[in-house]
């Protein structure tokens, strides 16, 4: 067991392009991490090349998340943060969403978001209770966008979800937030940017005007995690580009003086 004072965490759905960005950030700034994911391959790779634990664990599966968290704990005597990053993505429209797709996109996004908020509520009472649970949703549960209502139902039942705990646990000081990521360079995207005219019409649609990096997206999340932010819960965190809060007027090419 670690009894040192360097905060920890646990990440889950560590071996994405997010979760990967946010375990190199925070182990440069000193933390302990135990790196969960259900790759078994990809985490043995990721937990060599880092230094770092790794567990293999379904975000869905409560009682897996449980142990997971209690793990941690165990592992370094202290647990102050827990990330949750599992996550999966569906563009469809409505009428040719599949139920089994749709209660699957659900399960992953939202129901690994409950099971998160549930296992870290249940590791308060002890010596140690978590800190600071940072979940993730979409800038597409606050903004219409064609072709996602399964992925936008379950992000915005994640926000939903985080300011509801986030009132029930406050009294216990656990501090629960979320990030609203817009569209993110990783693999799970990879197809709606990995060509040069996809990338532009999707930057396009972000006043910005460009594509995030998962190291936008990671260090919100560390940002969030650190204990200096004491005082910040039950909120979500845009990182989208402007995407959902933002509409910027075409620019307008002027014409050209006549001499």
């Amino acid at each position: 067991m670690n009894t040192t004072t360097q905060p920890s965490a646990l990440i889950l759905g560590a071996t994405g392009g997010v979760g990967q960005a946010l375990a190199e950030l925070l182990l440069e700034r000193g933390w302990s991490l135990l790196l969960g994911g259900r790759d078994p391959a990809k985490l043995r790779d990721l937990g060599a090349r880092l230094g770092a634990p790794t567990v293999e664990v379904d975000a869905r599966d409560w009682e897996a998340v449980d142990a997971a968290v209690q793990d941690a704990t165990q592992r370094f005597g202290r647990l102050d943060g827990v990330a949750n990053l599992a996550g999966s993505l569906l563009l469809k429209p409505a009428h040719l969403t599949r139920e089994a797709d749709y209660r699957e996109v659900l399960d992953v996004n939202l129901g690994s978001a409950f099971a998160c908020v549930r296992a870290a509520a249940r590791t308060l009472g002890g010596p140690t209770p978590v800190g600071s649970l940072v979940l993730v949703s979409s800038a597409a549960a606050s903004v219409g966008l064609a072709n996602h209502e399964a992925i936008a139902a379950a992000k915005a039942g994640v926000e939903g979800l985080a300011r509801s705990a986030a009132a029930t646990y406050a009294p216990k000081g656990l501090r629960i937030n979320a990030v609203a990521p817009g569209l993110t360079k990783t693999p799970l995207t990879r197809r709606l940017w990995e060509s040069e005219r996809a990338a532009a019409a999707s930057a396009a649609l972000h006043p910005l005007g460009f594509l995030g990096e998962p190291a936008h997206v990671a260090s919100a999340i560390a940002w969030l995690l650190e204990p200096e932010q004491a005082w910040v819960t039950g909120q979500v965190l845009g990182v989208d580009g402007g995407l959902a809060s933002l509409r910027v007027a075409p620019q307008v090419q002027r014409p050209t003086a006549q001499a």
